[in-house]
């Protein structure tokens, strides 16, 4: 296992913990007494694996519900085919040596080893980017950008358009460490992401997330302006952060309006998770990291309810990553962690009236919000950039419609400095 087993803390000890990260003192840069960052290999155990096949051999799925249109949540049939090919046809060595070509690496930040891959372009001039995911996805989302952003030239770009790509596991997800004490919102995460470009040696870079990962990405532009490029979006109306306040539909036309209340009442029934995770996360947990179809199903909901399938989920994913998606938390056991961040949401990082970086979005018709446009600028004011309405897609822009989340990356980012 990678988790650390650290003391246990008292109250007093915690709520000291807590005022010193929300304090600017954890926006610091690499020191010369930086801990190292050490290659790392994803090496999965036969015990491991057999253990997980034997589980869902025994999987008990439910009865069917009255409606098996997945109203009531995941449909029964589309699971047991699910977990049927996750159990006889899925292959993770597969997986682990597709993984393990690119190089992964850990490094403690703030207490934790923060696992993240690197994988530099041969253009030494090339943009430092990070790539930051939220849940319930991973590291894996980002897979079939890696090529076509470090090698532009092979996928329909050119050098100008390459990129050097960190690409980690927030802290609680995958590979990471799991934090043991409170506090560990979006906001504290920020500040283990500019140590870990500053520890590799970027001065300068750019940020790119959606999910939690737009969070990351946000706070990061407010409070690491120095060395930010600009932040570039896939969900620009993360927490719902940037309705103003006042007038809201003011300039606003008729067809976002229309997209707006389409979205927000499509979605009315599906926001149970949120508020269990929000709430009560170490109660699911026990069920989510004691199943495997159970984890799987949890996930699933959500890449039905905010992708762009047309009612056929497997007509947007790729069934594997779905799967591999799901095994980085089976794994790794980072369910019970990875949902914390929903309990320590912290809004004060999205506080933008000092963000002073180039900011920019692709706004996909499945995400799961739709803000207008004007709302985006009346936030970010001057220093939007890019604010593009995509044809399709969702959420999970990165595994659902890559090559349009690559184009709108290398316009964003070309000619920023």
């Amino acid at each position: 296992m990678l988790r650390k087993m650290k003391k246990r803390q008292n109250p007093i000890e915690k709520v000291i913990i807590l005022m010193l990260v929300l304090s600017a003192a954890t926006w610091t840069r690499a020191s010369e007494d930086a801990p190292e960052v050490r290659p790392f290999e994803i090496s999965i155990s036969d015990e491991t694996l057999d253990e997980l096949k034997e589980r869902l051999r025994k999987t008990r799925f439910p009865s069917e519900a009255p409606k098996e249109d997945w109203q009531y949540g995941v449909q029964v049939e589309y699971m047991k085919s699910f977990v049927d090919d996750w159990l006889h046809s899925y292959d993770w060595r597969k997986t682990e040596s597709t993984l393990n070509r690119y190089d992964h690496f850990l490094t403690e930040i703030d207490g934790l080893d923060i696992h993240f891959m690197h994988i530099k372009s041969k253009h030494e001039d090339a943009k430092p980017l990070l790539l930051l995911h939220g849940w319930p996805g991973s590291f894996v989302e980002f897979m079939e950008l890696i090529e076509p952003l470090t090698d532009p030239e092979a996928h329909g770009g050119s050098p100008e358009d390459a990129f050097h790509l960190v690409i980690p596991s927030l802290p609680g997800f995958g590979f990471s460490e799991a934090p043991n004490e409170p506090g560990w919102s979006f906001g504290r995460m920020a500040p283990v992401m500019s140590q870990l470009m500053a520890r590799l040696g970027y001065e300068r870079y750019g940020a790119q997330g959606g999910d939690w990962g737009a969070g990351v990405s946000i706070a990061l532009g407010i409070n690491d302006s120095d060395h930010v490029l600009g932040v570039h979006l896939n969900h620009p109306g993360f927490m719902g952060g940037i309705i103003p306040d006042e007038n809201p539909w003011k300039g606003v036309s008729a067809n976002e309006r229309e997209r707006h209340a389409n979205r927000k009442s499509g979605l009315t029934e599906h926001w149970g998770y949120g508020r269990i995770q929000g709430s009560r996360p170490q109660t699911i947990s026990y069920a989510l990291n004691d199943s495997p179809a159970g984890l799987a199903a949890w996930i699933l909901d959500k890449f039905y309810a905010w992708s762009d399938h047309g009612g056929d989920l497997d007509s947007a994913f790729n069934r594997e990553r779905l799967i591999d998606n799901i095994m980085i938390y089976w794994l790794t056991e980072s369910l019970p962690s990875s949902v914390r961040v929903y309990f320590e949401k912290d809004n004060r990082t999205l506080d933008t009236e000092n963000f002073s970086v180039p900011i920019g979005a692709a706004l996909f018709p499945k995400e799961i919000s739709q803000p207008p446009r004007r709302w985006f600028e009346r936030k970010y004011g001057d220093n939007v950039k890019q604010y593009n309405i995509m044809p399709e897609g969702g959420h999970f822009a990165a595994m659902e419609e890559p090559e349009l989340l690559i184009e709108e990356i290398r316009s964003f980012f070309d000619g920023l400095q």
